[in-house]
């Protein structure tokens, strides 16, 4: 019995001190994430499959008679409903073959077939299409993924989904096609369950989405408002609530083309829609990855509705960016695409604000930023509308212009100032003159204040000088 208690105690021992026991940190968590290597593919679809899919081989459809291939379109259609694992890359190779054969045979047969689409195909066309698409999307291998710095994560099941994207589309386009019909399955669910697809890390199927959302817009006019709404709704939680989501330079560019497609005169629903969610988007930090399709959107906005200038002008003064200069210059190259289209009206509304910013812009230590906006008087028009209210920008401009050309650090900008400079002496050369000499003369008055501000300090230092001696019996009172 003793030496049973012997041995208890050295196992006792051993458990307390083994050496592999994984103790679990609780603040190291981060620098594992970091350390595991990233998956360049995911597969949203984890359907365990507990034995190997069997698809009974069907004839092709150019094999058999015609009266027969819608029946056996929609054969076809209900075997490619079957989902396979991806990520498992050796199970079913040889039914995920036929599959993918199946999928290109029905892309080839609804481009060039005419007949096939009977009023019993719709429901299996949609139902085929969700089965593949719609699922869960894979979470991204780290919350801190950054769309500028990371590789996306693809969808591993791409070789099928491709192909049902494909298929879709040509559905869409298909002359046969039939909204009337379709509308019964693609309704407002439907286009939920798209939209939430544009979060996918994989821009290949963004791209495809976008042209599908971009075919049921056109085609289905009940659906319409809808689809504008829950646009709206993406882009406010965006901006609001998460900053993330993939899908918003895609989105945009949908939303550039039904911008272009509103009557006139615009509703207030798109009025608001530009000032309370396209304005708002340009404070959000990926800024970057969709600006080009914001920024053409707002000068549809424009084109369409001259009187929007100013609250767009305004909106973006209001949310200048004051700590990041990469922002700062796509704000300065947003402003130039909407001075380029501006009615010169509506100009003179907002220089005043507009040019306080941009002598600020040119004051900025940072070159690229000064650079930018100088750029703006290479610009014809821009100088065409400047040259008709120099009395109103020129005293703006000009203190800033004339103490960077004497005090930038930079030659290059010095060199584009002296070129401002001398268009603003040819445009209004007496301007110019009283200018010059008033700048001086308020330079030389604030040199006079400055010395007589450091005698005066002088002054003081002495006398608190004395007065410490004096305390020290040094000097007799």
């Amino acid at each position: 019995r003793s030496l049973q208690d012997a041995q208890l105690r050295a196992m006792s021992s051993a458990a307390t001190t083994s050496p592999s026991v994984d103790k679990v940190d609780g603040f190291s968590r981060k620098s594992v994430r970091k350390a595991k290597q990233k998956r360049s593919q995911s597969s949203s679809q984890f359907r365990s499959q507990g034995k190997p899919i069997e698809l009974t081989p069907l004839p092709l459809l150019k094999d058999v008679p015609a009266p027969e291939q819608p029946e056996l379109f929609l054969k076809k259609l209900q075997q490619c409903c079957t989902v396979f694992d991806f990520m498992d890359t050796l199970s079913d190779l040889k039914m995920k073959e036929y599959k993918r054969s199946t999928l290109n045979e029905l892309v080839d047969y609804v481009t060039v077939s005419r007949g096939y689409l009977t009023e019993q195909a719709y429901p299996e066309v949609v139902k085929m299409v969700s089965h593949n698409i719609f699922r869960t999307l894979p979470p991204s291998d780290s919350n801190e993924f950054d769309p500028e710095e990371d590789e996306p994560t693809l969808e591993a099941s791409w070789p099928h989904l491709q192909l049902v994207y494909e298929f879709f589309i040509r559905f869409l386009e298909s002359q046969e096609f039939q909204p009337s019909i379709a509308k019964k399955y693609i309704d407002q669910k439907f286009v939920l369950q798209l939209l939430e697809l544009f979060d996918s890390e994989d821009p290949r199927e963004r791209d495809y989405l976008k042209t599908v959302l971009h075919r049921i817009y056109g085609k289905f006019l009940g659906l319409r408002a809808f689809i504008r709404k829950q646009i709206n709704n993406i882009f406010l939680r965006f901006v609001y609530e998460t900053e993330h989501f993939n899908g918003v330079a895609e989105l945009l560019e949908i939303l550039g083309s039904i911008i272009n497609g509103f009557a006139l005169p615009l509703k207030a629903e798109h009025k608001q829609f530009l000032v309370k969610v396209l304005i708002p988007l340009h404070t959000v930090r990926s800024l970057s990855l969709f600006h080009a399709q914001l920024a053409y959107c707002i000068v549809q906005f424009l084109e369409k509705d001259p009187t929007l200038t100013e609250p767009v002008i305004r909106g973006l003064l209001k949310f200048w960016p004051k700590t990041c200069s990469q922002k700062e210059v796509m704000f300065l190259g947003e402003l130039e695409e909407i001075l380029d289209v501006i009615e010169p009206t509506q100009f003179v509304k907002i220089q005043e604000p507009l040019f306080k910013q941009i002598s600020r812009c040119v004051s900025s230590p940072h070159f690229q930023v000064a650079e930018r906006a100088l750029y703006y008087w290479n610009n014809e028009y821009i100088m065409s509308l400047i040259e008709e209210n120099s009395s109103v920008i020129l005293p703006i401009m000009f203190a800033s212009l004339y103490r960077i050309s004497k005090e930038h650090w930079n030659p290059a900008i010095v060199a584009l100032v002296y070129n401002v400079l001398k268009a603003f002496m040819e445009m209004n050369s007496t301007l110019f003159d009283e200018l010059t000499a008033t700048y001086k003369s308020d330079r030389q008055r604030e040199k006079k204040k400055e010395k007589e501000r450091e005698e005066l300090w002088k002054k003081l230092e002495d006398l608190e000088l004395k007065r410490g001696l004096r305390s020290d019996g040094i000097i007799p009172t």
